[in-house]
């Protein structure tokens, strides 16, 4: 009798073909949000000697390393959107919707560069932002006024940021933080806030709830909201293919959104379908993206690192 061939390769073959195409996928991913010369940048930050604003242990370090920062960025933008002088500053000097890539890799540059880099490229961060802000101002469709400077707008960008990824990050972070990791996270962000001039920034969680409620009196739909949403939610600058994952992602961004932004966004709150629809989605495409980023991501490898380190000096201490 003939034998036959096993038309199946061996593990190893199988093991290896899983790791390129895994490893393919994480430099795709990662050259589209922080750039085609990312794994530079990447190692310039995390390499270069010298002072950093945060230690290795803060939970800064743990909450920017997560891959839930992909539903805390789209669940900020979303929100921010609601403040018409802040999304009138947006909507007349951003580039957001003929450079959304190159937008998204300026934010993500700036929260590598604050939360891991040495102290001197974090501050260059800094001041870049407060140089550009200098030209952002101009008159809203309402007639009103606004700045990028404005004191009120900077808390009010800020609050929207930090409550985004803080929540993404306790609904769908491989590493929830407890009470105190929480307040330390808002506090931690204080630390960037105020160099950015934002005026008395949070720094505990229940200080960061009362300041984003605070706001809630400004905000409303506008022809500028409904035209951001328009593009975030059916028109992302993504090849067809891979829109099938954006999609998830944004499903699993409704199901973070607080109840009271809603009806602006005129995004309707199923709570049985998002408790076990969108949150089990949510959690399974962060995972995903956590196994295909983390061989090549410096950040995810720190922090893996640190985890490592923890459990070995509690084993010890056992």
């Amino acid at each position: 009798m003939a034998k036959i061939n096993n038309p199946f390769p061996n593990n190893a073959a199988v093991t290896e073909l899983i790791s390129t195409v895994r490893d393919s996928l994480g430099d795709a991913l990662r050259a589209r949000v922080i750039g085609p010369n990312g794994d530079a940048r990447s190692q310039e930050l995390m390499d270069t000697p010298g002072p950093r604003w945060f230690d290795e242990d803060r939970p800064v370090r743990r909450v920017h390393a997560d891959t839930s920062m992909f539903i805390g960025g789209l669940r900020s933008l979303m929100i921010q959107t609601l403040h018409p002088l802040a999304m009138a500053g947006v909507a007349n000097h951003s580039n957001y919707k003929t450079d959304p890539w190159g937008r998204l890799q300026r934010t993500a540059d700036f929260l590598a560069s604050t939360t891991f880099g040495p102290a001197d490229e974090a501050q260059k961060i800094i001041d870049r932002i407060k140089h550009v802000h200098g030209f952002v101002n101009g008159i809203a469709s309402d007639g009103r006024p606004y700045s990028a400077n404005d004191p009120h707008l900077l808390l009010w960008v800020h609050v929207v940021e930090v409550d985004s990824f803080l929540t993404s990050h306790q609904r769908y972070g491989k590493e929830p933080l407890d009470q105190a990791g929480r307040d330390g996270y808002v506090a931690d962000m204080s630390l960037i806030a105020a160099k950015l001039d934002v005026p008395n920034p949070p720094t505990t969680e229940k200080e960061l709830s009362e300041q984003l409620l605070s706001f809630q009196h400004e905000l409303k739909s506008t022809p500028e909201s409904r035209d951001a949403m328009k593009y975030l939610l059916f028109q992302p600058p993504l090849p067809f293919p891979a829109r099938a994952a954006y999609y998830a992602l944004v499903a699993a961004t409704a199901a973070t959104l607080p109840p009271w932004s809603r009806p602006m966004l005129r995004i309707p709150y199923l709570p049985l379908t998002e408790r076990f629809a969108l949150r089990p989605l949510g959690s399974g495409i962060t995972k995903a993206f956590r196994w295909v980023t983390a061989p090549t991501s410096p950040y995810q490898q720190a922090q893996a690192a640190r985890t490592d380190s923890t459990n070995v000096n509690t084993n010890t201490e056992s």
